[in-house]
């Protein structure tokens, strides 16, 4: 079930020709500032290949160092390397290894991991279950979670507020919105987080009346709840509202935050207002706000869609920092813009400044060439998506292939 790799393989540190009787002590103490000051897994496999000829390798916190280096670096396996090496591994140590596989994506291998630790019967704590629970999320088994979340209970966590708010959190994003109502209902306890959980939830869900109905019931709003309210109106048939909530919220004395107005923006493309998406900017400089990724982004996104790309190109240039959603964002927005000779230009830039594309960017660059009705250019870049990035094709490229093909079949003919 986990997966255990050979030790022989891993790159030591040189061993030196010293007697045994001389050669200097390695404490577990000199092992974790080792481990502190890793900056690469090569490094760390080095370290651990030290703490194995030292006879530290079942040394509960150096062990634990160890495994959450491992999730740091993207090396799930070589963590349960690690883990299976340990004679008694403490609960600590089996948290850490479900932990490590959540967060890198391995969700199947954390849940099998803890029906494991239970069959084992090792005992867990209340730090077991928020990661398993978050595997179920990733996988969407709602029954899984159900079967977790019932032995929580049944070891005793009942009314674990957190736990409680992580299920709701699933129930809502898996779409069971009737079982995260009644768990909601049946909360002994309610933090902010519960109230904007379910909130957030009615939200993604379309059900903006019920999440205003229980906004306005909601004893604290925070500016996370008022954001999430804000984007709801945002994406719903009646955007403008998004901008009668934030007048109230500013009433309210509730500080906005970067969300708060890319909810606005969104409101603002809903609206096809210009105007609007200028204030919102404006608001943003003067009230010390940094047009950071997220909000930069949102505005290019926004000025594209409102008619204006000259005002989206100055803010796609101002930005020190972007990541390849903002270069997705202005390549795409050349392309709608008829500007596909530039949007090209800016690909070729992305990729000289290390930037890695995705399958959004191949997806404005395929359609970019339509544009220019050049045909050799679009078998080029879909070549060079598969071939040199790596990239599956997708629908959206399909029919990019599908266009440029009828377009040949019609100069044939």
């Amino acid at each position: 079930m986990i997966a255990c790799f050979s030790l022989g393989t891993v790159d030591i540190l040189p061993a030196r020709n010293i007697p045994a009787s001389s050669r200097p002590s390695f404490t577990s103490q000199d092992a974790l500032i080792f481990l502190q000051r890793c900056a690469t897994f090569k490094q760390m496999k080095q370290i651990h290949a030290k703490i194995i000829r030292n006879s530290l390798d079942q040394h509960q916190v150096v062990v634990a160092k160890l495994i959450r280096l491992c999730s740091s670096y993207g090396e799930p396996d070589y963590a349960a390397s690690v883990f299976e090496q340990i004679d008694n591994p403490s609960t600590f140590a089996w948290n850490l290894l479900i932990r490590a596989y959540t967060v890198n994506n391995c969700s199947n291998r954390a849940i099998l991991l803890f029906n494991l630790m239970i069959c084992r019967g090792v005992c867990v704590d209340k730090f077991t279950f928020p990661f398993v629970m978050k595997s179920c999320l990733d996988c969407c088994s709602v029954e899984k979670a159900k079967e977790v979340y019932g032995f929580a209970v049944r070891t005793g966590f009942v009314g674990d507020v957190y736990l409680d708010n992580v299920l709701l959190d699933l129930y809502f994003k898996c779409g069971v919105l009737d079982d995260g109502l009644k768990l909601f209902d049946k909360m002994r306890f309610r933090t902010v987080f519960s109230w904007t959980t379910v909130i957030s939830g009615l939200v993604l869900n379309g059900r903006i009346d019920a999440a205003q109905q229980l906004f306005d019931e909601m004893p604290d709003r925070n500016v996370v709840s008022w954001s999430a309210m804000i984007k709801g109106y945002a994406e719903s048939e009646t955007p403008e509202k998004a901008f009668e909530l934030f007048a109230e919220m500013q009433y309210d004395g509730a500080k906005p935050n970067e969300y708060t107005l890319v909810g606005l923006l969104k409101a603002c493309i809903k609206l096809e207002s210009l105007k609007l998406g200028c204030w919102v900017h404006d608001f943003a400089i003067k009230n010390g706000f940094e047009i950071s990724v997220f909000l930069g982004t949102a505005l290019i996104d926004m000025y594209s869609k409102c008619g204006s790309l000259e005002y989206a190109k100055r803010v796609f240039e101002e930005m020190e920092v972007k990541n390849v959603a903002t270069w997705n964002v202005m390549i795409s927005s050349l392309g709608v813009h008829g500007h596909s000779q530039e949007a090209l230009a800016l690909f070729e830039e992305m990729e000289k400044m290390n930037v890695k594309p995705d399958a959004i960017t191949f997806a404005g660059i395929l359609n970019a060439c339509l544009q220019t009705d050049n045909i050799e250019k679009v078998r080029e870049y879909f070549n060079h998506m598969i071939e040199y990035h790596g990239i599956e094709p997708g629908f959206e490229h399909y029919v990019c292939l599908l266009d440029m093909y009828s377009r040949t079949t019609e100069l044939y003919e």
